[in-house]
């Protein structure tokens, strides 16, 4: 496991597929961790395996992917479902969570990544 830093951002990719959410597309450009190629190393994950991503907020399963730009306290994971589910959902009144600066671990899991309608399940009460 590491202790890192979660930031979170629109990508060009997940902005086009953004009216076809249940989308295997979608899930493709907004459904990832991206780690630098040491944070991959240290966790013995490979690209497309899945790791699990928790903060105080919640957690999230996504596979993940390398950017070698990525400083050794930094993840990365594209605006969408999978980043709301682990972001502070308090919105200080302007009706936006804050999407940087979140307190993150990240850790190799076998655990299944969950389709955006099968996240969004885990939410019914």
């Amino acid at each position: 496991m590491i202790e890192t830093i979660l930031i979170s951002g629109r990508t060009i990719d997940q902005g086009a597929t953004l009216e076809e959410k249940t989308s295997q597309a979608y899930f493709d450009a907004a459904a990832y961790c991206e780690l630098n190629e040491g944070n991959l190393e240290a966790l013995g994950v490979s690209v497309d395996q899945n790791v699990k991503v928790a903060t105080a907020h919640g957690t999230v399963v996504v596979p993940a992917k390398i950017d070698k730009r990525l400083p050794d306290d930094i993840v990365f994971i594209p605006m969408g479902p999978w980043a709301n589910a682990i972001v502070d959902p308090d919105t200080c009144g302007c009706g936006m969570p804050g999407f940087k600066g979140i307190p993150a671990t990240v850790e190799s899991t076998t655990d299944p990544a969950l389709s955006m309608k099968e996240l969004m399940a885990t939410y019914k009460e």
